[in-house]
Protein backbone atom coordinates (compact mmCIF):
# COMPACT_ATOMS: atom_id res chain seq x y z
CA UNK A 1 0.00 0.00 0.00
CA UNK A 2 2.68 2.37 0.64
CA UNK A 3 4.62 2.04 -2.44
CA UNK A 4 1.36 2.70 -4.50
CA UNK A 5 0.65 5.81 -2.10
CA UNK A 6 4.01 7.35 -2.80
CA UNK A 7 3.43 6.42 -6.48
CA UNK A 8 0.72 8.60 -6.41
CA UNK A 9 1.97 11.80 -5.16
CA UNK A 10 5.10 11.81 -7.47
CA UNK A 11 2.51 11.37 -10.48
CA UNK A 12 0.80 14.51 -9.08
CA UNK A 13 3.52 16.25 -8.71
CA UNK A 14 5.34 15.73 -11.98
CA UNK A 15 8.50 13.82 -10.14
CA UNK A 16 8.34 10.01 -11.52
CA UNK A 17 9.68 10.65 -15.26
CA UNK A 18 13.26 11.85 -13.87
CA UNK A 19 14.20 8.43 -12.98
CA UNK A 20 15.99 6.16 -10.50
CA UNK A 21 17.53 7.80 -7.23
CA UNK A 22 20.89 9.73 -7.50
CA UNK A 23 23.58 9.32 -5.82
CA UNK A 24 23.47 12.46 -2.59
CA UNK A 25 26.36 13.97 -0.96
CA UNK A 26 27.11 16.92 1.74
CA UNK A 27 26.31 19.88 -0.97
CA UNK A 28 22.74 17.97 -1.78
CA UNK A 29 21.75 17.95 2.06
CA UNK A 30 22.33 21.73 2.56
CA UNK A 31 20.88 22.56 -0.60
CA UNK A 32 17.79 19.95 0.32
CA UNK A 33 18.20 22.12 3.90
CA UNK A 34 18.00 25.65 2.22
CA UNK A 35 15.24 24.43 -0.33
CA UNK A 36 12.84 23.96 2.94
CA UNK A 37 13.64 26.79 4.61
CA UNK A 38 11.30 29.61 4.86
CA UNK A 39 7.34 30.11 4.58
CA UNK A 40 4.64 28.10 2.92
CA UNK A 41 1.29 28.27 1.84
CA UNK A 42 -1.60 26.07 0.25
CA UNK A 43 -3.33 29.85 -0.42
CA UNK A 44 -3.62 28.75 -4.26
CA UNK A 45 -4.75 25.08 -4.03
CA UNK A 46 -7.77 26.03 -1.18
CA UNK A 47 -8.75 28.82 -3.62
CA UNK A 48 -9.08 26.20 -6.43
CA UNK A 49 -9.99 23.03 -4.35
CA UNK A 50 -12.73 23.40 -1.52
CA UNK A 51 -11.62 20.10 0.15
CA UNK A 52 -7.93 21.75 0.69
CA UNK A 53 -7.85 24.51 3.53
CA UNK A 54 -5.73 27.57 3.05
CA UNK A 55 -2.34 26.57 5.72
CA UNK A 56 1.00 28.12 6.57
CA UNK A 57 3.93 26.31 6.91
CA UNK A 58 7.19 27.65 8.21
CA UNK A 59 10.40 26.06 8.93
CA UNK A 60 13.32 27.85 10.34
CA UNK A 61 17.02 27.37 10.67
CA UNK A 62 18.15 26.43 14.20
CA UNK A 63 22.14 25.25 15.56
CA UNK A 64 23.55 26.10 12.85
CA UNK A 65 26.95 25.42 14.03
CA UNK A 66 25.34 21.89 15.15
CA UNK A 67 27.97 19.84 12.58
CA UNK A 68 25.78 17.06 12.22
CA UNK A 69 23.53 17.51 9.72
CA UNK A 70 20.44 20.76 9.82
CA UNK A 71 17.95 21.61 12.53
CA UNK A 72 14.68 22.98 11.03
CA UNK A 73 11.86 24.28 13.54
CA UNK A 74 8.70 23.72 12.29
CA UNK A 75 5.61 24.90 12.29
CA UNK A 76 2.02 24.59 10.30
CA UNK A 77 -0.95 26.26 11.01
CA UNK A 78 -4.65 27.41 9.61
CA UNK A 79 -4.28 30.78 8.03
CA UNK A 80 -6.97 31.81 10.13
CA UNK A 81 -5.32 30.81 13.52
CA UNK A 82 -1.77 31.73 13.33
CA UNK A 83 -1.76 31.65 17.00
CA UNK A 84 -2.65 28.31 17.70
CA UNK A 85 -0.58 25.60 15.33
CA UNK A 86 -1.60 22.27 15.20
CA UNK A 87 1.69 20.94 13.93
CA UNK A 88 4.83 22.20 16.01
CA UNK A 89 7.99 19.96 15.15
CA UNK A 90 11.93 19.68 14.88
CA UNK A 91 12.98 18.25 12.18
CA UNK A 92 16.49 16.56 12.15
CA UNK A 93 17.88 16.07 8.27
CA UNK A 94 21.44 14.14 7.91
CA UNK A 95 23.15 11.74 5.09
CA UNK A 96 22.40 8.29 6.04
CA UNK A 97 23.71 6.39 3.09
CA UNK A 98 25.22 7.40 -0.38
CA UNK A 99 21.70 7.80 -2.11
CA UNK A 100 19.19 8.83 1.28
CA UNK A 101 18.93 11.78 3.06
CA UNK A 102 17.03 11.24 6.52
CA UNK A 103 14.20 13.51 7.95
CA UNK A 104 13.59 13.00 11.56
CA UNK A 105 10.88 14.09 13.91
CA UNK A 106 10.95 15.02 17.02
CA UNK A 107 8.24 16.77 19.19
CA UNK A 108 8.63 19.49 21.43
CA UNK A 109 8.51 19.26 25.59
CA UNK A 110 6.47 22.25 25.43
CA UNK A 111 5.44 23.51 22.14
CA UNK A 112 3.31 26.59 23.46
CA UNK A 113 6.68 28.24 24.64
CA UNK A 114 7.58 28.54 20.98
CA UNK A 115 4.36 29.26 19.37
CA UNK A 116 5.79 31.60 16.18
CA UNK A 117 9.23 31.63 17.18
CA UNK A 118 10.02 31.65 13.50
CA UNK A 119 9.10 35.69 13.97
CA UNK A 120 12.31 35.86 16.50
CA UNK A 121 15.10 33.74 15.85
CA UNK A 122 16.28 34.50 19.95
CA UNK A 123 13.11 32.50 20.98
CA UNK A 124 14.38 29.32 18.91
CA UNK A 125 17.58 29.53 21.11
CA UNK A 126 15.55 27.96 24.00
CA UNK A 127 14.98 24.78 22.57
CA UNK A 128 17.16 22.22 23.96
CA UNK A 129 18.32 18.94 21.82
CA UNK A 130 18.38 17.10 25.02
CA UNK A 131 14.55 17.88 25.73
CA UNK A 132 13.47 16.48 22.46
CA UNK A 133 11.15 13.77 22.40
CA UNK A 134 12.09 11.33 19.48
CA UNK A 135 9.22 10.27 16.99
CA UNK A 136 10.70 6.88 16.49
CA UNK A 137 9.24 5.61 12.86
CA UNK A 138 8.46 8.67 11.83
CA UNK A 139 11.54 9.52 9.90
CA UNK A 140 10.74 10.22 6.33
CA UNK A 141 13.54 8.51 4.00
CA UNK A 142 14.13 11.22 0.63
CA UNK A 143 16.08 10.79 -2.58
CA UNK A 144 16.59 12.73 -5.41
CA UNK A 145 15.79 12.31 -8.58
CA UNK A 146 17.76 13.20 -12.12
CA UNK A 147 16.11 16.58 -11.75
CA UNK A 148 17.60 17.49 -8.58
CA UNK A 149 13.92 16.67 -7.07
CA UNK A 150 13.05 15.15 -3.33
CA UNK A 151 10.87 12.68 -2.13
CA UNK A 152 10.27 10.55 0.17
CA UNK A 153 7.72 8.89 2.71
CA UNK A 154 8.35 7.18 5.83
CA UNK A 155 8.25 3.41 6.15
CA UNK A 156 5.25 1.19 6.20
CA UNK A 157 3.11 1.37 9.58
CA UNK A 158 6.52 2.21 11.32
CA UNK A 159 4.64 5.41 12.51
CA UNK A 160 2.69 4.77 15.63
CA UNK A 161 -0.70 7.48 16.17
CA UNK A 162 -3.77 7.21 18.15
CA UNK A 163 -4.76 10.60 16.96
CA UNK A 164 -9.08 10.37 16.12
CA UNK A 165 -8.90 6.51 16.19
CA UNK A 166 -5.61 5.54 14.29
CA UNK A 167 -3.07 2.90 15.19
CA UNK A 168 -0.53 4.81 13.02
CA UNK A 169 0.21 7.60 10.44
CA UNK A 170 2.02 7.84 6.84
CA UNK A 171 3.66 10.70 5.76
CA UNK A 172 4.83 11.65 1.90
CA UNK A 173 6.63 14.09 0.85
CA UNK A 174 7.80 15.90 -2.31
CA UNK A 175 10.15 18.52 -2.39
CA UNK A 176 11.46 20.96 -5.69
CA UNK A 177 12.68 24.29 -6.05
CA UNK A 178 9.38 26.38 -4.79
CA UNK A 179 7.20 23.60 -4.10
CA UNK A 180 6.51 21.03 -1.13
CA UNK A 181 3.77 18.52 -1.70
CA UNK A 182 2.64 16.99 1.56
CA UNK A 183 0.64 13.93 2.28
CA UNK A 184 -0.14 13.16 6.25
CA UNK A 185 -2.66 10.29 6.83
CA UNK A 186 -3.98 8.46 10.10
CA UNK A 187 -5.07 4.56 9.43
CA UNK A 188 -6.53 2.48 12.16
CA UNK A 189 -5.58 -1.33 12.54
CA UNK A 190 -7.82 -2.47 9.11
CA UNK A 191 -5.81 -0.03 7.22
CA UNK A 192 -8.41 2.52 6.68
CA UNK A 193 -8.19 6.17 6.37
CA UNK A 194 -9.05 8.11 9.43
CA UNK A 195 -7.82 11.50 9.07
CA UNK A 196 -5.58 13.68 6.90
CA UNK A 197 -6.26 14.96 3.36
CA UNK A 198 -8.35 12.59 1.26
CA UNK A 199 -8.23 13.93 -2.71
CA UNK A 200 -4.16 14.18 -2.65
CA UNK A 201 -1.26 16.10 -1.22
CA UNK A 202 -1.18 19.85 -0.11
CA UNK A 203 0.91 21.65 -2.53
CA UNK A 204 2.39 24.23 -0.97
CA UNK A 205 3.78 26.90 -2.73
CA UNK A 206 7.20 29.08 -1.44
CA UNK A 207 6.58 32.78 -0.71
CA UNK A 208 9.42 34.97 -2.02
CA UNK A 209 11.31 36.89 0.55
Amino acid sequence: MQKILLISILLCAGFLAAGQNQPVKVKDLKKLAKTMSGAFSSLEQSLSDSAFFHVTLRMTPIWPKSGDGYWLYVEQAMATQQDQPYRQRVYHLYLQDAETIVSKVYELEAPQAFVNAWKDASRLAGISKDKLIDRQGCSIYLHKDKKGHFSGATEPKACLSTLRGAAYATSEVAISKNRLLSWDRGWNSDDVQVWGAVKGAYVFVKEKV
